[in-house]
């Protein structure tokens, strides 16, 4: 079964995350199993200088797993190589229902467009074929594809629903 795949896309403090975050909680209460796949245009770390797994890290290790009763997480230090591909990253990924990408603008996956009518950012609706909805704060003037508030979480998860016809469980 191919992999859904949708994108939460603008640009910074659009409101991304906070769409992004507010739709897993939806669908994941619909049933519907969501995993996600987030984007940084810069270095991060999700570890702590001093443990363990971090000393593991600055050690040379390449990769670190970190595994509990609750969760694990693995840790590939890139030392050179290239950042991985979107679809190399979704195939290391168990099956789900719908993944949900933040960021990734440059991507031809479905898209749906975060909007701030207080930051003035390009649009990228009308520019990006891969755009299939804005979710915005506000109104949107002669818009290409469908627009939604983008508090209406509802609305948009059932529009995401419909058009990525994803099946109940």
């Amino acid at each position: 079964m191919p992999v859904k795949l949708l994108g939460i896309a603008g640009f910074k403090n659009a409101g991304k995350t906070t769409l992004t975050e507010r739709l897993v909680r939806e669908l994941t209460a619909r049933g519907y199993r969501i995993s996600t796949v987030k984007h940084a245009h810069h270095g991060f770390d999700i570890d702590q200088e001093g443990r363990d797994s971090w000393r593991h890290r600055q050690a040379g290790a390449s990769e670190v797993a970190v595994v509990s009763a609750k969760r694990w997480a693995l840790v590939h230090e890139l030392r050179g190589e290239t950042e991985p591909r979107l679809k190399d990253v979704i195939a290391r990924m168990k099956p789900c229902d719908l993944i949900l990408t933040e960021g990734y603008k440059g991507e031809s996956h479905p898209k749906i467009e975060v909007r701030d009518l207080a930051i003035k950012h390009p649009e990228l609706a009308g520019r990006d074929p891969s755009v299939i909805a804005i979710a915005c704060n506000g109104k949107v003037m002669e818009a290409c594809v469908p627009v939604f508030d983008r508090d209406d979480i509802l609305t948009i998860a059932d529009f995401i629903v419909a058009r990525l016809e994803l099946k109940p469980r």
